[in-house]
């Protein structure tokens, strides 16, 4: 029997599809090696280095402590078993480094070297049967040069993290990380936003003019007044708001009004140029990994995470209901843009069959990237022959999309130039003082080309045949002129100079790609981390820093100037990538990395060790500047509680009357030196009072903090250990409408609604730090206000129908995926839920860690039940259920004593 072990259960399922019964394919579930997380996994034997919380011997070659985590052990074991039953190992890990990584982690967790066993690496870009056949036919060892550069990568990471996240913690606040391309990734967050807030804005003018020619539509623009060209957003300096230069004629409100009249009172105009030249338009390359999550996120809405889970059920397989199963698409996490020649045998078939010899053209493309070392071809479908229809039928919705644009992508980049004749069109306006030229552009396809297939981003504007010397007439006088142009009509048009846009997920994606920072299968995790961190935080689709994300930034651009640096980055990353390639040493680059040396680039004089010991010593409190008091003169910043939360604005030294907290997502673009004297204002004339409580005789507060309005019940004590009660304002409500009347029935829940009609509970309504609820015995549902629940007159009914929905799990470190059902033996309920730490299965006495290489949503319960039977007993539980497993022991010492007498 032969053992091939893959990372994931479903391509597990997948290959064994095309093997025979002398196979057995089994996955590793992901990582089985890694250092150690946190103090309690640190190995007893090196808890007195100096060096332990590493992990890593910074001493002897940068020698990596591994251990197999809790969750790994009985998989491990149970693959030390079926090694020991078989006569060959096969490892079929994903061919890129971390797939590569995967392997060697294998063999020196299996002991594999030890059992004499036969040994062979094979790899493949796509699950399929000749694929899979060709791989067998043409076994590798190891690569140890991909291994070494994996390992770098973690150890540069892990020093990294660890030392600078230890100088955050100390100079900013505790808890909080940093990471090598994550606190990249945040800077350019963080310089986006600061270019929003120091950009000045301007207001300028133009005419547009709606014509028509021969029934069809299209517009022209004021392009030229008086022999100057019209001033456009361009022209503009962004830290000012002024006109760059005088060659051009700034059009102002009332100017524009007035020249809009005079080009309809001085019709007609005359067609004066037109001019039109040939010209191609190329397809794209096939997708790589950046490029299919900027894609998906513009066509599809979906989110980098998104796509790569499914992406990789793609890749995995799908059953098409005939008993076969095969991969739809090659390896996911890749920078080539190359095809195979099959794949350009397929296209040349497809593309002729359905479209004509015409359409096709052999290409080859080559990527940006300077070593495209995460796998050898672009990401396509495995069978080009299989189209979007066909595979619709047995896959889910959001998969069959993501299919279609990489099969339209694929097929789009072997096809013929799209030809397109370019037309611009002057229109001048010539009569009584007036001198105004107005232009049209746009384009006629002549031959479509690979534009059959292409998604909306490639398509262009069409305009309508134009003739030199045609006129432009009104509407009414269209008949008595044959051939001329209509103008429909024409307004002037208010301009303002936009700020830089933020970032969304994938244009963040394309920054850092393009700064050559992080590889394929970095990018999805890195923005799914600098948002869970709480550096950044999602505004619509845009991302946009916290307070928080500033003032980690700002210290780390003062402090470690080279590290967070966009071109340190990308140089680390092409020095892996020499280690991949045999070219680098892993040792001598950490080392110098680590400890600098006299021919170090670095600007800081030394390596990570000397900058963090400068941070330690000259490192400041970061403070975000806010402006000037008028005034005063002094200056107004935004400063971060101790805890790291609560941000909070203060003026010059602050003190009494001198600071006020920076409201619940309150945008640091927007948070101008007129906003925060109106709060620090605010603040300082103290709280209002609603009115005085009938029962108790005290003062009833308005108040408010970080997290929104609140009413409070009498003073607050600071000697006191009783806190005055509160109870907060829905947001759905305007503070200021709150009388005596309205502000007792809030201070009084919560309200009793009644017996719940199952249980017999009662079931209450109030209002929590995330808003207002209902509650029956420890079940809590949030009331929702957009359809029209109001904590103070919600029914029973209403209570009862909210309590009987699934409970949604709040907040960003965990999210239910999916349900799976109940446990086949315990009844118990089992989910899919997204961690802090990644995906994981749990039926609520067990948490089992889903592969990193897997799509969480297609877990099966079948495969969550043999996880979390490999897993161990969360600590809690496992205490509750300490005593009836000792009294089970108890009784079944009788038997134990029969059965030898039977």
């Amino acid at each position: 029997m032969k053992l091939v072990i893959v990372e994931s259960p479903a391509k597990a399922k997948t290959i064994e599809k095309f093997l025979g019964k002398d196979y057995r394919v089994v996955a590793s579930f992901g990582h089985i090696r890694d250092l150690p997380q946190g103090k309690a996994e640190v190995p007893a034997s090196i808890k007195d280095k100096s060096w332990a919380a590493l992990s890593v011997n910074v001493d002897n070659d940068f020698e990596p402590v591994y251990i197999i985590p809790p969750d790994s052990k009985k998989r491990v074991a149970e693959l030390k078993k079926l090694l020991k039953d078989s006569d060959e190992l096969i490892l079929a890990t994903d061919e890129d480094r971390e797939g590569e990584a995967i392997s060697w982690h294998l063999l020196q967790a299996l002991d594999a070297d030890k059992s004499k066993k036969a040994i062979s690496r094979i790899a493949f870009h796509e699950i399929t049967k000749s694929a899979i056949q060709e791989a067998l036919a043409n076994p590798r060892q190891i690569n140890d040069e991909m291994v070494q550069a994996q390992e770098g990568r973690r150890i540069l990471d892990r020093l990294f993290g660890y030392r600078v996240s230890e100088v955050l913690w100390k100079k900013v606040a505790p808890k909080l990380s940093a990471g090598r391309v994550q606190s990249v990734a945040v800077r350019l967050v963080v310089e986006r936003e600061e270019a929003r807030r120091a950009f000045r804005n301007a207001l300028y003018w133009d005419i547009e003019a709606e014509l028509e020619a021969e029934g069809k539509p299209f517009k022209a623009a004021l392009v030229e007044l008086g022999g100057k060209r019209l001033a456009s957003g361009k022209d503009f300096d962004p830290d000012t708001g002024e006109l760059k230069g005088e060659k051009v004629h700034w059009l102002q409100a009332e100017q524009a009004q007035r020249v809009a009249t005079d080009l309809r009172a001085n019709l007609p105009w005359t067609v004066a140029r037109v001019e039109q030249k040939e010209a191609k338009l190329r397809p794209y390359p096939p997708f790589i990994t950046s490029t299919l999550q900027q894609a998906a996120s513009s066509l599809l809405g979906f989110t980098p995470d998104r796509t790569m889970r499914i992406a990789q059920r793609l890749y995995e397989g799908e059953d098409f209901g005939n008993g076969e199963r095969e991969g739809l698409i090659t390896y996911m996490r890749t920078d080539s843009v190359t095809l195979s020649e099959r794949a350009l045998g397929q296209a040349k078939d497809v593309i002729s069959g359905a479209y004509g010899e015409r359409y096709h053209q052999w290409r080859t493309y080559k990527g940006k990237t300077k070593n495209a070392q995460e796998a050898h071809e672009a990401i396509r479908p495995t069978d080009l022959h299989r189209t979007p229809e066909t595979v619709a039928k047995f896959v889910s919705e959001e998969a069959a999309k993501l299919y279609r644009i990489i099969w339209n992508r694929t097929i789009a980049s072997q096809m013929a130039d799209a030809e397109l004749l370019k037309t611009t069109a002057d229109f001048q306006a010539k009569a009584d003082g007036l001198d105004a030229t107005l232009r049209a552009n746009g384009s006629v396809v002549t031959f479509d080309g690979f534009l059959k297939v292409a998604d909306s981003a490639q398509q262009d504007t069409l305009l309508p045949e134009i003739k030199e010397g045609q006129q432009v007439v009104a509407p009414g006088e269209a008949k008595a002129n044959p051939g001329a142009l209509t103008l429909i009509n024409e307004q002037a048009v208010e301009h303002e100079t936009k700020p830089p846009s933020r970032f969304t997920e994938a244009s963040l994606i394309k920054a850092l790609e393009d700064e050559g920072i992080g590889r394929p299968s970095t990018y999805a995790p890195t923005i799914m981390t600098i948002q869970s961190r709480g550096y950044v935080r999602k505004i619509g689709s845009a991302l946009a820093p916290t307070i928080l994300g500033i003032a980690v930034t700002r210290f780390l651009r003062d402090n470690f100037p080279e590290h967070v640096e966009l071109q340190f980055t990308a140089r680390m990353e092409d020095i892996l990538d020499d280690i991949s390639n045999g070219r680098g040493n892993r040792s001598e680059f950490l080392r110098r990395f680590y400890f600098g040396d006299a021919n170090s680039e670095g600007k800081s004089g030394g390596g990570l060790v000397a900058a963090v010991e400068r941070a330690m010593e000259e490192g400041t409190f970061p403070r975000i500047p806010v402006g000037e008091d008028p005034e005063s003169g002094e200056p107004i910043v935004v400063r971060l509680g101790r805890s790291g939360s609560s941000p909070f604005i203060q003026r010059g030294e602050g003190g009494e009357g001198n600071t006020a907290s920076v409201p619940d997502g309150q945008s640091y673009d927007e948070l101008s030196t007129e906003l925060a004297l109106e709060l620090i204002a605010e603040r300082a004339k103290g709280p209002k009072v609603i009115g005085i409580h009938p029962e108790t005789g005290q003062n009833i507060y308005l108040l408010k903090g970080p997290f929104g309005h609140y009413m409070q019940l009498g003073e607050t004590d600071p000697e006191s250990k009783t806190k005055p009660k509160r109870t907060g304002v829905p947001k759905d409500v305007d503070p200021e409408s709150i009388d005596l009347e309205k502000a007792l029935q809030y201070l009084a829940l919560p309200r009793e609604l009644g017996k719940h009609p199952e249980t017999g509970n009662k079931v209450k309504a109030s209002i929590g730090p995330y808003g207002p609820y209902v509650m029956c015995n420890k079940e809590y549902r949030s009331l929702k206000p957009d359809d029209g629940d109001d904590v103070l007159t919600v029914t029973l009914e209403r209570a009862v129908h909210l309590l009987s929905q699934p409970k949604a799990v709040r907040g960003s470190t965990k999210k239910v995926l999916k349900d799976l059902g109940k446990h086949p033996e315990t009844g118990d309920p089992i989910e899919v839920l997204d961690g802090r730490y990644g995906a994981y299965v749990t039926d609520g006495n067990k948490n089992a860690t889903l592969p990193k290489t897997g799509d969480p949503l297609a877990v099966t319960l079948e495969e969550a039940v043999e996880l979390l039977a490999n897993a161990p007993e969360r600590k809690g539980k496992a205490k509750r259920k300490a005593k009836p497993k000792a009294k089970a022991k108890a009784k079944a010492k009788p038997k134990a004593k029969k059965k030898p007498e039977a």
